[in-house]
């Protein structure tokens, strides 16, 4: 009898271990599911706001009473300002942003979650004079948000995430007459030298991350350590390009400049190594209007000169900042570019920088 008691205790027990995990993990799945489509909801309205123009769009979604959240509605504001008034500085219209969300990280406690996500996005525009097909670009952010519930609805109590549109329009630099001329001498070609374009940027395309239009799934070559959490994986995404022998450019490296060294890695020590060990050649460094309105020695700008597989670097302050790699341009002419950190797919150059942002334009020599 103590056998059947036991026996049956224990068969009890079993059976109800399982069904409180059970409903646990159902619960579970339940809040990140409705979390989802709250997220869901709101970047594909925030993403609409930067098309329609809207702040009702995206004004729902916030505690207007507590300051991080006032903040981070007033940064989305600032962000659909910025591309819009570049745009319209560009002769451009934005038609459509289409995003794309994955969540890598979930927490509830009690009516508070912590989330961290990707988002990729997908951005539409056609020019206002000039009517080539609508082109597209890709950007991919990495965000940590907290949300709360109040009444039932989740909403945004704070958010951090790098986006350099959260930038001051006011400082947008207009565009100069003739920009931008469309150059059929710009597309990749077969080379025998020791750099090789096409491949350079099929490399750049393949590997740019997060960015809606990037390949391998949207992740970085795993070959490489990611520098994105130590200040920023931009100047060794470009390296990566340049100097993979296997898929990138293969330009030979060297002792100072190799995988995971100072002039593979970081911004001023890349520039200096690029202009002085004789693989790039400055074409010039200035200004947006300074790299793109004619002159006697470039009629179209000096942008216009740059190939795919060239690289452009950022100056702020006398300090280079970012790196990027020209991968072709637009069906108008735009030079667009790829990069990291902020990860980008076909972007137009400038986008994201202002008129005191100065540029340099390295021609990898071939």
């Amino acid at each position: 009898m103590f056998r059947l008691v036991l026996l049956f205790g224990m068969t009890l027990l079993v059976g109800l271990i399982p069904l409180n995990s059970y409903e646990t993990f159902a619960q579970e799945d339940y809040d990140k599911r409705e979390v989802d489509s709250f997220l869901t909801k709101l970047f594909v309205d925030r993403n609409a706001f930067l098309v329609n123009g809207l702040p009702e769009s995206i004004n729902k979604y916030y505690i207007h009473t507590e300051k991080l959240s006032r903040y981070a509605y007033q940064m989305e504001l600032r962000r659909g300002k910025y591309i819009n008034t570049w745009a319209d500085k560009r002769g451009i219209s934005l038609i459509g942003a289409e995003p794309s969300i994955r969540i890598t990280r979930f927490k509830k406690n009690g009516d508070v979650a912590y989330v961290s996500l990707i988002q990729m996005a997908k951005i539409s525009y056609d020019y206002n004079t000039v009517y080539p097909p609508p082109q597209s670009f890709g950007v991919g952010t990495r965000h940590a948000l907290t949300l709360k519930k109040i009444d039932g609805n989740w909403m945004v109590l704070k958010e951090w995430y790098l986006d350099p549109l959260e930038e001051n329009s006011e400082l947008i630099a207009d565009s100069p007459v003739g920009f931008p001329h469309l150059s059929p001498d710009n597309e990749t070609s077969q080379n025998k030298g020791r750099y090789n374009r096409e491949r350079a940027v099929a490399y750049a395309n393949k590997y740019a991350g997060l960015a809606w239009g990037a390949g391998n799934n949207n992740r970085y070559n795993s070959k490489y350590m990611d520098y994105t959490p130590l200040g920023g994986d931009c100047t060794n995404f470009v390296s990566q390009v340049l100097g993979d022998k296997e898929e990138g450019g293969g330009l030979q490296k060297t002792r100072n400049w190799r995988s995971g060294s100072k002039a593979w890695v970081q911004t001023d020590a890349f520039e200096h190594f690029l202009l002085y060990s004789g693989y790039g050649r400055l074409i010039a460094k200035g200004t947006f209007t300074e790299v793109t309105e004619s002159s006697d020695k470039h009629p179209h700008g000096a942008i216009s000169t740059l190939k795919p597989g060239d690289v452009i670097g950022y100056t702020l302050d006398g300090d280079t900042d970012h790196f990027s790699v020209v991968v072709g341009q637009d069906a108008n002419g735009y030079p667009l570019v790829n990069s990291h950190t902020a990860d980008r797919y076909r972007v137009p150059f400038d986008l994201g920088w202002d008129k005191t942002t100065k540029y340099i334009l390295v021609h990898i020599n071939d």
